[in-house]
């Protein structure tokens, strides 16, 4: 089923943005908005974070009132920002099993023009099979029951969508070669994920980079993450991080470009795209 690439997240992140820069202009502060709305202490900088679910369209125009924001076309677009945060993403049905964090991360992802990623030690979720992927979280979350997994397969299976429709995604992917030689649910499984590698490579939009062993050490040495880009100029990037610590978001821009200067410099030491392909159909035919 072909999924809109619209995405409720990204609305309520213009939204906070948006909202902080006219209480900014206004030459208020949060404190004194609150007083003078009588709303409960913390909710307008909770708002402001982006900390909300479902955007109150009232509580936007009052706040557009006490700035004197008189602009009737960039009222309405704050207020169809708020409507349109109110509304489900696909992924709603899942919310009992994902974080805060992953469930933001599918919702910018589902509407980002570009996702650039660095992996050390697995295939990346975009391209990841349904049985490479099924091992994985079974090794992750031991705990889990079949269904439970099976449940975060469909999830990481329908984040794919995006590589494939119209308006596609731009991915591109550096991996470590370990993440190649690491058995993800065995030698027949690892074949199959190695293959769908090569299939992904062509499609348009996706490049597939491997940083060889020979290349030695690299910028990638302290974990994986992911670099989301909007289509959106005013729409900042923002970066992904996981780990056994739990899930990071980034969005301040000067936070933000360490790890573009560490993409382009795993891009530089990785090998070609062609050559990538080459190694990967190499230990296809010897696995």
């Amino acid at each position: 089923m072909s999924r809109t690439r619209h995405s409720p997240t990204l609305r309520r992140r213009r939204l906070s943005t948006e909202l902080r820069k006219l209480r900014e202009s206004s030459g208020l502060t949060q404190t004194t908005v609150t007083k003078r709305l009588e709303w409960s202490q913390g909710k307008l900088a909770r708002m402001e974070r982006g900390e909300w679910l479902r955007p109150d369209p009232h509580d936007i125009r009052l706040l557009l009132d006490l700035y004197e924001v008189a602009d009737e076309r960039q009222r309405e677009q704050l207020i169809t920002w708020a409507r349109e945060g109110r509304q489900r993403g696909w992924w709603h049905p899942y919310k009992d099993m994902l974080s805060e964090a992953y469930s933001t991360y599918i919702g910018l992802e589902s509407e980002a023009a570009a996702v650039l990623t660095f992996q050390a030690l697995m295939i990346p979720g975009l391209l990841q099979t349904h049985d490479y992927a099924r091992s994985i979280h079974s090794e992750w979350r031991t705990e889990a029951t079949a269904e439970e997994i099976e449940r975060r397969v469909e999830v990481r299976m329908a984040r794919q969508e995006v590589l494939t429709q119209s308006d596609a995604l731009r991915l591109w992917v550096v991996l470590d070669e370990a993440a190649l030689h690491r058995q993800g649910g065995g030698t027949a499984v690892m074949r199959e994920q190695m293959k769908r590698l090569l299939e992904a490579a062509e499609l348009p939009k996706v490049t597939i980079q491997v940083i060889p062993y020979s290349a030695g050490p690299h910028p990638g040495a302290t974990g994986p993450f992911s670099i989301l880009k909007f289509p959106d100029l005013a729409d900042p990037e923002a970066v992904y991080v996981e780990n056994l610590a739990g899930e990071l978001f980034i969005e301040n821009p000067d936070e933000v470009q360490p790890f573009q200067i560490a993409f382009q410099r795993l891009v530089a030491v990785a090998l070609s795209p062609q050559d990538t392909i080459a190694m990967i159909a190499r230990l296809i035919r010897t696995s």
